[in-house]
């Protein structure tokens, strides 16, 4: 877990993402192997490693905002709609939904976002970001499908704002700060709609497995702000790379678990 929680505070800072999808796996494992029902061992993973968010980003964060790359406009038009979506994610449909079509749209979703900025395609000139109608709209559709998921958004965020014409730089920054809103407002909701189930591990609250949340946010914190260092040390094209290459494993897991049912 401390491990983890290293390896997913580097992602965080170099591509905004809260490593929510690298740690799902291996909390479900953990979980799971101390004889918890697969189902609600996925639930509580996805539940924990989403609050490990909280941490990350705010790390994160604090490195990208001394350098200036945050885009707080953005945030502050795209963070409404986020606590939305995530909410009604939590508190509602996280405790009924079936995932496994949404997981293969999700996974054709990531999939093309990753083609896009692997070829490096120049959006249109006269293209930039909607107005706050537009923005808060994004935020929900971003808020709803993190909190389904456990991803801090940037799986949405990062490759809508270069499509608009904002710098990758600027997008990995802005999406680090949106991570904040989508944890917090998530965890709120998986409180919500977990409060009533019986602990299913000593340490659980709901869906939340509270040994494995302080023991990986614990390292996360540490790595977060190398992460973004190395970011903006990285010339623009090749962080691209990585992150679309991120995209495509991403996307490689979601079909995996989409088709496994």
């Amino acid at each position: 877990m401390l491990t983890l929680g290293a390896f997913a505070g580097f992602l965080a800072g170099l591509l905004g993402i809260g490593g929510g999808m690298l740690m799902v796996p291996f909390v479900t494992y953990l979980v799971s192997s101390h004889g918890v029902e697969p189902a609600h061992a996925v639930k509580m993973a996805i539940a924990t490693s989403m609050s490990t968010i909280l941490f990350t980003s705010v790390s994160s964060l604090r490195a990208h905002h001394k350098r200036g790359a945050v885009r707080w406009d953005l945030v502050r038009g795209i963070a409404p709609g986020i606590v939305v979506g995530s909410l009604l994610a939590g508190a509602a449909a996280f405790a009924v939904i079936k995932g496994t079509l949404l997981a293969v749209l999700f996974a054709v979703f990531v999939a093309f976002s990753a083609t896009q900025l692997l070829l490096d395609r120049k959006p249109a000139a006269s293209r930039s970001m909607p107005r706050w109608p537009g923005q808060a709209a994004v935020g929900s559709l971003i808020g709803f499908l993190s909190g389904l998921l456990g991803a801090g958004g940037a799986f949405i965020s990062v490759p809508f704002m270069t499509w608009c014409n904002v710098p990758i730089h600027n997008a990995v920054a802005t999406s680090a700060a949106l991570g904040l809103p989508i944890a917090l407002a998530s965890t709120v909701g998986y409180v919500i709609g977990g409060f009533s189930l019986p602990p299913a591990l000593p340490g659980a609250v709901g869906y939340l497995y509270l040994p494995a949340l302080l023991l990986i946010a614990s390292t996360s914190v540490l790595t977060a702000p190398l992460g973004a260092r190395l970011a903006h040390a990285m010339d623009v094209a090749r962080l691209k790379k990585v992150f679309a290459l991120m995209l495509y494993g991403l996307a490689a897991y979601m079909l995996h678990k989409g088709f496994g049912g």
